[in-house]
């Protein structure tokens, strides 16, 4: 790898984690008003079971329903500011065509923060955040806010790269092809 490329790569990156922190902040607006809608107009929390894993003791939650949601609205957000500013010199697609592979690249991120967030939930893991600080009586004591937060970054490094080898990866340019003249 070249000096250059490597340059130019490490400037990618951190347009991407720009962009990505922007993503952050909305992604964690979502999953804040998602929580309060929810506890306000039906009285849910983000711990109450949203549906149960096929009669097994595991549900999903309903933070894992508000991660979802929050997690659709900023891979949108982000992929706008990605085409027009991290990737821009990628060859242009339509906006559908480019935002299915983004999105799909999302969600394999998506799913790594999934689990993060759920092992960072689960007070019997062996990552869980401290009840005893993260005891959900103030916003910057609600556990399930760092969850969110620390599963997004860890998260991001998975998702930068499958977005440059894949839905941002430079194509090559089709062939010319130059016709011959006709004979004088």
């Amino acid at each position: 790898m070249t000096v250059a490329r490597f340059i130019s790569n490490m400037g990618q990156f951190l347009r991407f984690g720009l962009v990505g922190g922007s993503g952050t902040v909305v992604n964690l607006l979502v999953v804040f008003l998602s929580k309060k809608i929810a506890m306000w107009s039906a009285g849910i929390t983000e711990h109450d079971g949203f549906i149960n894993l096929f009669g097994t003791q595991f549900n999903i939650r309903w933070y894992h329903v508000f991660m979802a949601i929050a997690f659709l609205i900023a891979n949108t957000w982000n992929y706008q500011l990605n085409r027009m500013w991290t990737f821009k010199e990628a060859q242009r697609i339509s906006w559908l065509r480019g935002f299915f592979p983004f999105l799909l690249a999302g969600l394999g991120a998506f799913l790594v923060s999934q689990v993060i967030a759920t092992l960072l939930m689960n007070v019997n893991s062996p990552i869980a955040l401290s009840p005893e600080i993260f005891d959900d009586s103030t916003g910057f004591r609600t556990k399930f806010y760092w969850a969110s937060a620390i599963s997004i970054i860890v998260a991001m490094p998975i998702n930068f790269v499958i977005n440059k080898l894949w839905t941002f990866r430079s194509r090559p340019k089709s062939p010319v092809f130059v016709q011959d003249a006709a004979p004088s």
